[in-house]
């Protein structure tokens, strides 16, 4: 689960676009208006680049998300998806050994190696979501989505302190899987409901069955606020004596998600993993993609297929300005959504953090999905 909480800007911009198109969605773009490069590290793309690229190759059982996109017609093919991903790499790579700027960075560079592929966005599904939803407020921001502008949010990962031993303040483990299921494959453990995984809700372990049990081990010790907080998005993003430490969930005890009550009287439990970054899709926790602020984007994976290298360009005070980012995530919002994209911005504590930070980024953005030539 994802904190979006996008502003609103509204945008006006010409283009032109060719006869040519690759989807009811997606129109090749021969003149894109871009804009200056910029938000963005070429050495973080390349990373989630090829990370996911690595993804592609490996994985390529995963049918759900390994396929050149369910939306487009034969111009967009896997391997160009996984060309253009290895050609990111190459470009940063060649870069640095040159010693010079990133051509990443360079509009110019962009537009004579790359395929631009404007996406209209499907605001007919989200008219029809915005007249189902009971908030005013996501009702007005789907409604207002124009034509030619995806809706661009945002979402951060939960900036925690932590203790490693248990303390009166910090009170509560973030637990590995139990002992009796360290070693066994998915299904396997999934199937054997005698495990200690399956017997206990949130709120048994929040009282300490797993302490007194000794059932397993646990990675650190938060406050309840911030264990609830963790169990809710599914990251922690935990500071620990000084020094930054990542975990994400790994399994839970089978019990669903209640949308209807809050996160204190959620039954279901995660157990956790420590990893060694922010971790986007992935069917497995060992499989999941190692991603990176600023050029990550979450979106309808199952739809557009994991991977895909988009360009999102918007108008930010007196400057037209553009980034790049890669298809590296996904979440039950984008079922059904071809309207959108969620941007990982950073981990923050809160709010206010993250309102400083991302208060001039718009709600809507020119985009196009990007392949090398």
């Amino acid at each position: 689960m994802r904190f979006c909480l996008p502003f609103i800007l509204f945008i006006v911009v010409t283009f032109n676009y060719a006869a040519q198109a690759s989807s009811e969605f997606f129109v090749l773009d021969k003149t894109p208006v871009l804009g200056k490069m910029k938000g963005f590290k070429a050495s973080a793309l390349c990373n989630v680049a090829d990370e996911t690229k690595h993804y592609l190759n490996d994985f390529s059982e995963d049918k759900f998300a390994v396929h050149a996109g369910k939306v487009f017609d034969s111009t967009v093919t896997l391997p160009k998806v996984k060309q253009t991903l290895a050609f990111i790499c190459q470009t940063y790579r060649e870069d640095v050994r040159a010693k010079r700027n990133s051509r990443l960075h360079d509009e110019v560079f962009l537009r004579e190696h790359f395929d631009f592929y404007r996406w209209m966005p499907d605001v007919k599904t989200a008219r029809a979501i915005a007249l189902k939803s009971t908030n005013e407020v996501k009702s007005r921001m789907l409604n207002a989505i124009p034509k030619d502008k995806i809706f661009l949010t945002k979402y951060y990962t939960k900036l925690l302190t932590a203790s490693e031993v248990k303390t009166e303040q910090y009170n509560q483990a973030l637990y590995a899987l139990p002992y009796d299921e360290q070693g066994l494959g998915l299904k396997e453990a999934n199937d054997n409901l005698s495990l200690t995984r399956h017997q206990y809700t949130r709120q048994q372990v929040i009282a300490g069955v797993l302490a007194n049990k000794m059932l397993a081990k646990p990675l650190i010790w938060l406050t309840e606020e911030a264990l609830h907080d963790v169990l809710l998005q599914g990251t922690g993003v935990v500071e620990v004596n000084g020094k930054r430490r990542y975990f994400n969930v790994h399994r839970n005890n089978g019990i669903a998600y209640d949308y209807a009550i809050g996160k204190r009287e959620q039954a279901r439990y995660w157990y956790f993993s420590e990893v060694p970054s922010i971790m986007g899709y992935g069917e497995t926790l060992d499989s999941k993609i190692a991603i990176s602020p600023q050029v990550s984007f979450a979106g309808n994976v199952a739809e557009l297929g994991l991977g895909k290298l988009f360009m999102v360009s918007y108008q930010l005070a007196d400057e037209k300005v553009a980034r790049l980012g890669v298809l590296s995530d996904q979440g039950g919002a984008f079922d059904n959504n071809l309207f959108q994209l969620d941007l990982l911005v950073d981990s923050y504590f809160g709010w206010q953090d993250y309102h400083q930070a991302n208060k001039d980024l718009p709600d809507y953005a020119d985009a196009w999905l990007m392949l090398v030539k």
